[in-house]
């Protein structure tokens, strides 16, 4: 690349300006192979904050120094030393410029997430057309793991095609479209590994941005002409005899029935809304939806709104109307914590957009270090400590240390309004429910038009909610923001395997369950993206998510092709042990707690949605399927 001729220059001191230090740093190792840029007195300082300070903490006389020699080996046409740094070298580069030692596991799944070294199953020898054509695949949703496994198949050859009951592509970020709706992972680790890095605008995207950008996607890599939207899958079953799923879809012209080798449920968990019941809500005179359904065109201008629930779609949507409307009225039935983000709203700029954009290892270490932040680093602070002596409070010292920050920063927010901090201040330990950042929450809470309710909602009427204590509180649209019916997952489908068997049933009383939470005994070729137990409940992306699971049904698939397999169903044995050490692991974490409740756990208390796993370790488990662990029916 010579940056010096680049279209769209922007002067490259300038861009260097405003360069992140610590990824610099690994810039210059790279395109130097000098290792003096990992020592002191360069070494960055560690920072957690999700959103780094630039300057690394380092002198102003050692960052000058750095960009120098940036803009010095940048000029011209630079070729780098070092492009793959191997495992031992990268987990050097990963601790110098994090501040701090990272164990050596990471190193070999960073280097895929960088693109340095490939991530794709690959064949033996690639089989003939024919062959493939014998083996397609149907996807049930046109969302995010969709997207990452038709361009995993697509680079396979094999065929397959996604349906999607919406009329557009994008799953959750094109059904949810309320005022804020955006991501609460840092964007450029909320993105897949492969293709050109997106022109971000801010550090945590809105709504349409993540659209745009997977459409973005399915189109450069060719997955769009594979989706059939407007079509509903309303039952497959398993036969037997032929060693393919039979699927009846619902088409715009008609039903219309389905043959395929492989069945794959990429709805995920967070797609069906659960729009919880009111007495006398059939008597309200304005509009009441779910906030999944967003009426297109709605205007709230002058209105008095009532948003009920005080999750992660509320922290979200009541800031950002509460300005516009007459009144917003919050009921909450759990006080939340929420996480102060330095910069979560602010725009990324020019310097930076044009050093993401041309500069050589720039964005992937970028990309690496909003990985690292939002990532498994969490974790530790969410594992119970037996001898901790004030478990009602905290888990263990360093999630009381976190307590403490969080109950300052509420305690900062709402000063004055002791009303307030009595309603906003949870009682239990921090993360113990899904991670919510602070999006001007309880400065919004302190408006004179806005009311925080934690009152028990009894009844609604014609003109607005009733709570418990008999107020009235008027309303001319009321927004249920309830969450959705997270333990379903794909046994909605109306799915029967082997032997007539319900995967409703085998999922019965909330208690879904799978094998790496991506297939389940009796039910050969099918596999569940995004399945139980796989939820990135400490941070993360479902995207990397989505990249490790099509990483493994795309390997099972070529092993599948390669030595003439046609079905494969794990055994049940498999399945129940995985099980096992998933309950024991999340008996130590927090989410186990007693003292909560969360949409994680079903009524029984059994943690099913959140993964106890470090994401290091459950790339490890999905890299390369081990079919000893199923039942193979030869072709």
């Amino acid at each position: 690349m010579n940056i010096a001729t680049t279209p769209n220059q922007f002067d490259l001191p300038s861009a260097i300006e405003q360069a992140d230090i610590r990824v610099l740093l690994m810039v210059l190792v790279h395109m130097t192979g000098d290792m003096r840029w990992m020592e002191p007195p360069y070494t960055p300082r560690r920072d957690v904050r999700l959103i780094p300070d630039p300057r690394a903490g380092l002198p102003e006389s050692i960052q000058a120094e750095i960009r120098e020699a940036a803009v010095k080996i940048l000029r011209g046409n630079p070729q780098p030393v070092i492009t793959d740094p191997g495992n031992d070298l990268m987990q050097r580069m990963m601790s110098a410029t994090l501040g701090e030692k990272v164990a050596p596991e990471y190193a070999p799944m960073i280097r895929e997430e960088m693109g340095l070294v490939e991530r794709d199953a690959k064949w033996t020898a690639r089989p003939p057309a024919e062959k493939l054509q014998d083996r397609h695949v149907l996807i049930v949703g046109a969302g995010v793991c969709s997207i990452a496994l038709g361009v995993a198949l697509n680079r396979l050859g094999i065929p397959y095609t996604i349906v999607d009951k919406e009329d557009e592509i994008g799953g959750t970020w094109y059904v949810n479209r309320y005022p804020g709706c955006g991501v609460d992972t840092p964007n450029h680790s909320y993105s897949y590994s492969f293709g050109p890095r997106n022109r971000w605008t801010r550090y945590f995207s809105q709504q349409q941005e993540i659209l745009d950008y997977l459409k973005n996607i399915a189109d450069q890599f060719g997955v769009r002409e594979h989706v059939r939207l407007n079509t509903r899958l309303t039952s497959s079953r398993w036969d037997e005899t032929t060693k393919r799923w039979i699927s009846t879809l619902e088409t715009p012209d008609g039903p219309r029935e389905v043959s395929s080798a492989i069945l794959v449920s990429a709805i995920g968990q967070l797609n069906d809304p659960s729009m919880a019941s009111f007495k006398g809500a059939e008597n309200f005179a304005g509009e009441i939806f779910h906030s999944a359904r967003w009426p297109e065109g709605l205007d709230l201008k002058g209105k008095r709104v009532a948003v009920i629930g005080t999750g992660a779609t509320a922290m979200q949507l009541v800031p950002n109307i509460a300005d516009e409307v007459a009144s917003v009225t919050v009921y909450q039935r759990t006080a939340q914590w929420s996480r102060p983000v330095a910069g979560y709203s602010d725009r990324i700029s020019d310097g930076s957009q044009w050093l993401l954009a041309h500069v050589p290892y720039y964005a992937e270490w970028y990309r690496f270090n909003m990985f690292w932040r939002y990532g498994d680093g969490l974790l530790p602070f969410l594992r119970k400590d037996p001898n901790w002596p004030y478990p009602d409070r905290a888990v263990n010292a360093g999630n009381d240390r976190h307590r403490e920050e969080l109950t300052n920063f509420i305690l900062s927010e709402l000063e004055g309004r002791p009303d307030l901090i009595a309603k906003c201040m949870p009682t239990y330990p921090p993360y113990g429910k899904r991670i919510l950042l602070d999006n001007n929450w309880f400065r919004t809470l302190r408006k004179p038009n806005v009311e925080l309710v934690t009152e028990n909602i009894d009844h609604i009427t014609r003109d607005g909610i009733v709570s418990a204590d008999g107020k009235l509180h008027p309303a001319d649209v009321i927004v249920v923001s309830t969450g959705f019916k997270v333990s379903e997952m794909a046994a909605k489908l109306h799915i029967t395997g082997r032997d007539g068997k319900s995967l409703a049933d085998a999922w019965a009383n909330d208690n879904p369950t799978a094998y790496l939470g991506l297939t389940v005994p009796d039910f050969p070729n099918l596999f569940l993206m995004l399945g139980p137990n796989t939820g990135p409940a400490h941070g993360g992306s479902v995207i990397f998510q989505a990249e490790c699971q099509s990483r493994y049904i795309s390997a099972c698939l070529v092993q599948m092709i390669e030595r003439d397999i046609a079905a494969i169903d794990v055994h049940a044995e498999a399945k129940d042990a995985y099980v096992r050490e998933v309950d024991a692991e999340h008996e130590q974490m927090i989410w186990t707690h007693p003292g909560m409740s969360t949409y994680y756990r079903n009524k029984s208390g059994r943690v099913f949605s959140a993964m106890p796993w470090r994401f290091v370790d459950y790339w490890a488990m999905t890299h390369d399927p081990d079919l000893q662990q199923y039942r193979l029916t030869s072709a």
